[in-house]
């Protein structure tokens, strides 16, 4: 894909963004305050590794996803294929997540 950053990038970023005060926006390459950078390498047949990393001057805390082949995401279209037919209106990830809970 030629798209960076990733939508889940863009979407863990953003969600750092909304819990954390001092932090406004993410940002392509480097920072400025208020700021979180998303660092975006695309390599080939590699379909997703997403790494949230949080580093301070004693220690580092690092969660990663990492997709071994494409079957996960195919299955999450399908399944908001079939959701979406029997909504009206406007709806994003958030509102296919809140109603999957409820299947």
């Amino acid at each position: 894909k030629k798209d960076a950053p990733s939508g889940t990038a863009i979407t863990l970023a953003q969600g750092i963004v909304n819990e954390v005060e001092k932090l406004t926006n993410w940002t392509l390459g480097e920072p400025k305050e208020g700021e979180i950078p998303i660092i975006s390498i695309r390599e080939n047949e590699i379909p997703g590794t997403h790494i949230v990393n949080y580093r301070s001057d004693v220690d580092q805390i690092e969660i990663k996803h990492e997709a071994f082949s494409r079957q996960g995401f195919v299955n999450g279209a399908v399944l908001v294929a079939e959701w979406i037919v029997n909504q009206k209106g406007m709806r994003s990830m958030d509102d296919f997540l809140s109603s999957a809970v409820k299947l």
